[in-house]
């Protein structure tokens, strides 16, 4: 890790857009302590095999065909801001179309600020599920193995089974998203649209309160699918994690802030009361009808009164 040459790749910023990807990329690296990625042939079977136990327990929990990359991609933390950096790239896509010349003190703000982004996410993913959205690969599945360490150490979890819950979660966005194959496309005009209108220096607000209804329906039907699939109690673990982020130090807590973390969390609860409120009056497979098509997604009104929905939604 090398504080000066993450600051010196910021400050030598070039280019005419309002961000030097390059140079974030450098710059997050370079500050972040990439973590060990040394694991045994057993380690790594264990990664695979916690995802094909996920893959048949989901699959049958949501009575889905859980599509999966062929393998399992295992990181450490330089590895996923260099696979991430292109995305971020591609969602501020819009606005760098939209935007003059940028003056270098802008550009170098502006670089030095997603390097923050990228090392803090770096340091702090745990697992990620991308699908078909902003990206050329089909679809990734892939753990960033220092931090389920280190997070593990930190809250005296054994790590096989901290490590086996984290694949499972990651599984159950892997078949919202293959009970919905329109949901991609959806998800990513709404992101591409709000963020356009950002470089108008307008706020799209219909576009955001469509994504946050539809990323609240997808985390919350996703601990809906957990309760049913996860073949241990976990409750614990998530209160652990809580715990965690809240005790993580002010700096940290601003950029978590910052970066929408809080609103994560309240998309969770939000979205796991409304499933719960459908499975209890249609069960789960009468909450999987959200995924049917686009229109069946719950408003933000439906999300806290489940029975608008339930009485809109044929099951």
């Amino acid at each position: 890790m090398n504080l000066f040459d993450g600051v010196q790749a910021i400050t030598n910023a070039s280019g005419t857009g309002p961000i030097d990807w390059d140079a974030a990329a450098e710059a997050a690296t370079a500050a972040t302590d990439p973590g060990s990625l040394t694991l045994s042939a057993e380690e790594r079977e264990a990664y695979a095999a916690d995802v094909r136990a996920a893959r048949e327990a989901v699959g049958t929990a949501a009575a889905v065909d859980v599509e999966l990359p062929d393998s399992v991609r295992i990181f450490d933390r330089h590895h996923w801001i260099e696979a991430n950096v292109g995305t971020f790239e591609r969602v501020m896509g819009p606005v760098e179309t939209r935007t003059d010349t940028i003056p270098g003190i802008a550009r170098t703000l502006n670089t030095g600020t997603m390097a923050v982004t990228l090392g803090f996410l770096g340091r702090n993913v745990l697992g990620q599920y991308d699908p078909v959205l902003l990206a050329e690969d089909p679809h990734e599945l892939y753990f960033v193995h220092p931090n389920i360490v280190a997070v593990a150490d930190e809250l005296g979890v054994p790590l096989a089974r901290f490590r086996r819950w984290i694949a499972f979660h990651e599984v159950t966005h892997a078949a919202e998203f293959g009970a919905a194959p329109w949901l991609p496309e959806y998800l990513e005009s709404r992101l591409e649209g709000a963020v356009a209108n950002l470089a108008d220096g307008t706020l799209d607000q219909e576009a955001f309160r469509d994504l946050d209804a539809a990323m609240t329906a997808v985390e919350g039907y996703a601990e809906l699918l957990m309760d049913e699939a996860f073949d241990r109690p976990y409750a614990d673990l998530r209160d652990a994690l809580d715990r965690r982020r809240q005790n993580r130090g002010p700096i940290a807590d601003a950029i978590g802030r910052l970066l929408g973390l809080g609103l994560k969390r309240r998309q969770y609860e939000r979205g796991k009361a409304f499933f719960e409120a459908v499975a209890a009056e249609r069960g789960i497979e009468g909450a999987g009808a959200v995924w049917e098509a686009p229109t069946n997604l719950p408003t933000g009104d439906e999300l806290d009164t489940p029975t608008e929905w339930l009485d809109r939604v044929d099951p």
